[in-house]
């Protein structure tokens, strides 16, 4: 190859690279970025579900009643948290299996998402408790299929 030949390969190779590389800023997808704060607290959160410990007391000497502590934060933190509640409809643990249902129920009334679903929260059919999780778990999985649509 002549010298002349090899500089004009080199600057059409230089003319094409610089042409394929993209100076515009690559738009940041969700994976990129780290958690925020609340997926942070859903994790820890749904995390926690399984810990029988992971509960307090309330009531009285005679009457005590559990509060559900990770339940209860998934019902506060709302719609943001039903993804991941869904993805624990299918744990074996009965015990974190209704606890989500649960979580799912308290998440499902978030003044956002009553808006959005026209007042349809998951109302559960029976008392919680494992006994019961296959009839919920029914339940919880007929109202995510009507509103799954609202989560990207």
């Amino acid at each position: 190859m002549s010298p002349v030949t090899k500089g004009i390969c080199i600057v059409m190779m230089a003319w094409l690279v610089a042409g394929c590389a993209n100076t515009e800023p690559r738009p940041v997808s969700a994976k990129d970025e780290p958690p925020t704060e609340q997926a942070a607290a859903v994790a820890y959160y749904v995390a926690k579900l399984p810990d029988r410990d992971y509960v307090e007391t309330y009531g009285d000497a005679d009457n005590p009643r559990p509060w559900y502590t990770a339940a209860e934060a998934l019902g506060e933190i709302g719609k943001p948290a039903i993804p991941a509640l869904v993805e624990r409809l299918d744990s074996d643990d009965g015990y974190e299996l209704m606890l989500a249902l649960y979580a799912m129920m308290l998440a499902s009334q978030d003044p956002t998402l009553q808006t959005e679903t026209g007042g349809d929260f998951l109302r559960l059919g029976t008392v919680l408790s494992e006994d019961t999780n296959p009839a919920n778990r029914r339940l919880a999985l007929a109202w995510w299929l009507r509103y799954r649509h609202l989560w990207p």
